[in-house]
């Protein structure tokens, strides 16, 4: 019996990607990345969390304990250094006594905030952070809100300091491109705006390139984010706060607390936007009960209103920037679970379910009742 293998030298190149997304092993992270820095011989790398990114935990002979972020190959190195550099900068303003602390990346003995691995699917680029200190808050009581409250009005203050002329723009702004702006150390930065574009537009293409243009869906959905953009820039057009945001600021991502500071990582999805978009995805966080989401979410609001202003016009745009961040969410999905987590578990009942929860709020039945008119 012939067991031998055939001749691979016959199986064509096509040219493209041979993977969506791979884990890259450990063995050969640290062997490309380890000798980079100047930080000791690496005595450990794990494989530590599989999420929008791939996240390994570091450790060095001298006691050095650092977490490294590998990219996914489709996010582009002008982020990364939008990102990073925002991090540094961030350092820079948050003092030993503010209730606000962030992780900036380890500069490679080069000098270099990042480098790069070559995967199966193509670039990632890669960044080390110093590991977060702290146990984990859940946030489950009013005490933790109003100290986490604090701590995100001190982190919005910090990155006021960093670009103080940040103007607002349209919300419903046609061109949703990246915007250069200077900030305060004379220096300028690219990112495009969280607005329309961000926030509903790209991810309705998504959505719609996911389930079909012509899903008997697809109008509701169109008509929905229609009504959510034009509720945003009429909320918008009143005078928000405006400023250089988190992104992501759900909890997960901030929970980390030393007394009353907080960690806050994870700066990916930062970009000049609303500061009503911004904490609203911490009232909308899943670690929490319905009948708890208001007193808590008054919590966080005193705490930050001890540090700087939120208008009744901020609070009052929260419900909508609640709404829109749930869609966006769904278009995230539609961009990444299929390769993340496969298709199996964003079928027709993913759909219905989203369907269903935009359809009982108030932006879906005025949809609803425009086509019943």
């Amino acid at each position: 019996m012939n067991d031998s293998h055939p001749d691979l030298k016959n199986i064509p190149d096509s040219g493209e990607p041979i993977a969506a997304r791979s884990v890259l092993r450990p063995s050969y992270v640290k062997r490309r990345l380890s000798g980079l820095y100047e930080a000791g011989d690496w005595t450990e790398c794990r494989y530590w969390l599989r999420g929008l990114n791939d996240t390994y935990r570091v450790r060095t002979e001298d006691g050095g304990r650092y977490m490294l972020r590998v990219y996914r190959a489709d996010v582009r190195e002008s982020d990364v250094v939008f990102e990073l550099e925002l991090l540094e900068r961030l350092q820079g303003k948050l003092t030993d006594a503010s209730s606000a602390a962030v992780s900036p990346a380890v500069r490679l003995a080069d000098g270099s905030l990042y480098t790069a691995l070559q995967a199966p699917e193509g670039v990632r680029f890669a960044a080390l952070f110093r590991e977060a200190e702290g146990a984990e808050d859940l946030m489950q009581d009013e005490e933790s809100c109003i100290a986490f409250g604090r701590s995100a009005a001190e982190l919005h203050a910090a990155m006021d300091e960093i670009a103080p002329e940040l103007a607002a723009g349209d919300f419903a702004a046609s061109s949703g491109s990246v915007r250069e702006y200077a900030l305060a150390d004379g220096s300028y930065a690219r990112r495009a705006a969280a607005d329309a574009e961000t926030l509903l537009r790209a991810p309705l293409r998504m959505i719609l390139a996911y389930i079909g243009e012509d899903h008997s869906e697809a109008n509701f959905l169109r008509s929905y984010a229609q009504e959510l953009e034009k509720a945003a820039a009429e909320a918008a057009a009143g005078g928000l706060d405006f400023g250089i945001c988190h992104g992501d600021m759900h909890g997960n991502n901030n929970a980390l607390r030393q007394g009353d500071r907080f960690a806050h990582f994870d700066f990916e999805f930062a970009a000049p936007g609303w500061r009503a978009w911004d904490v609203a995805q911490f009232k909308n966080r899943k670690r929490q009960s319905s009948e708890q989401i208001e007193p808590l979410w008054q919590a966080f609001l005193q705490g930050y209103r001890y540090v700087r202003p939120f208008s009744a016009a901020d609070e009052a745009a929260v419900s909508i920037f609640t709404v829109i961040r749930r869609f966006w969410t769904m278009g995230l999905d539609a961009e990444i679970s299929p390769v993340l987590d496969g298709e199996l578990d964003y079928g027709e009942d993913w759909l219905h379910d989203f369907i269903q929860e935009f359809r009982e709020n108030s932006f879906g039945k005025a949809v609803m009742d425009l086509k019943t008119s």
